[in-house]
C-alpha cells in the first residue's frame, strides 16, 4: 500500500510539475494560459479585412461565374470584394447586375447608387442611372396594395 501512495504522489509531482501547480491545488490558471493562447487563433479571421489584391480577385472570379451562370456565387464574390476594399466602386456595379439577374431589385438599386455614390463621374453613369430608374419603376408596380 505504501508503493501505490508513493506513485500517486510522484505523478502529483510530475503534474504539478508540467501545470505549475501542486497537487491537490486547482490548475485554473494554467487553463486561463491554454484559453488565452487558443482565443488568439480562434477569433482571429482566416482573412485580413483590407486586402485590394484579393478584392481584384474576387470580381475576377465573380465575373466568372456570372458568365457561367451561376448568380448566386457571384454576389458571394462580389460582397467579398466588397468587404475587402470598402471604397472600391467597381464589384458594387458588378454586384447590382447580379442581384438585378437574380430579381433582388431593391438591393441592385442600392448597390447601383452606392457606385454612383462612390463613382460620380463614372463612363457609364448615364446607362447605370438608367437601371436605377428602370428598376425604381418595376419596383413601384410591384407594391402590394393596402387593404
Amino acid at each position: 500500500m505504501g508503493m501505490v501512495a508513493l506513485g500517486f504522489a510522484m505523478a502529483g509531482v510530475s503534474l504539478a510539475q508540467q501545470t505549475g501547480t501542486r497537487p491537490g491545488e486547482s490548475s485554473s490558471k494554467q487553463q486561463k494560459k491554454d484559453a488565452d493562447a487558443n482565443s488568439a487563433t480562434k477569433n482571429a479571421p482566416d482573412q485580413p479585412m483590407w486586402d485590394p489584391l484579393r478584392a481584384e480577385k474576387d470580381i475576377e472570379v465573380g465575373k466568372y461565374y456570372m458568365n457561367k451562370g451561376d448568380v448566386d456565387a457571384a454576389i458571394d464574390r462580389f460582397n467579398d470584394a466588397i468587404l475587402a476594399k470598402p471604397g472600391f466602386a467597381i464589384p458594387f456595379r458588378y454586384l447590382g447586375e447580379a442581384q438585378e439577374k437574380k430579381g433582388l431589385k431593391r438591393e441592385a438599386i442600392k448597390s447601383y447608387t452606392r457606385y454612383l455614390d462612390l463613382l460620380p463621374h463614372a463612363d457609364d453613369k448615364e446607362k447605370i442611372q438608367k437601371r436605377i430608374d428602370k428598376l425604381w419603376k418595376e419596383v413601384g408596380k410591384k407594391k402590394k396594395p393596402e387593404l
